[in-house]
């Protein structure tokens, strides 16, 4: 897939891997970087490139979400999107990641949350990105639900 017109274009250097430090191009982002234990680290102070693609997902994915259910009159503002990540070996070689993306709403019907997370999952550039590539699960009010 490639995009027709760039809108906003951002960097970000690691040095040290998984156990060093990550920042941004404008220096908001500046982080130390611990890989975790089960991971072959330290589990030292810091974050690590599974937490930092855990949030970037879980806020694209809500920005998505709140687009779509706008444009059905539906307001999703107390809608919490959790996303999960997971990482280990694909048995083929290599390691892979998984997506657990989950939707808590009390004041929201469950198969209506399902139908708009359908279509954010769609609309979402980081559900694009992985598509055919990671598997990405969805829960909504803490059960599993089918992305259409």
């Amino acid at each position: 897939m490639t995009i027709s017109k760039v809108l906003y274009r951002t960097g970000a250097t690691a040095q040290g891997g998984r156990s060093g430090k990550v920042c941004s191009d404008d220096g908001e982002l500046n982080l130390d970087l611990a890989a975790p234990p089960e991971l072959g680290g330290d589990g030292g102070v810091g974050t690590n490139p599974e937490q930092l693609f855990a949030a970037g997902y879980a806020a694209c994915f809500q920005s998505a979400l709140l687009a779509v259910a706008e444009g059905y009159g539906v307001d999703l503002s107390r809608c919490a999107v959790r996303v999960d990540i997971e990482i280990g070996p694909t048995g083929r070689g290599g390691m892979g990641l998984g997506v657990e993306i989950g939707l808590a709403d009390p004041e929201s019907d469950a198969a209506e949350l399902t139908r708009l997370a359908s279509r954010a999952h769609r609309l979402c550039p980081y559900s694009r990105a992985v598509e055919g590539n990671v598997e990405v699960r969805l829960t909504v009010q803490g059960a599993p639900a089918q992305l259409g």
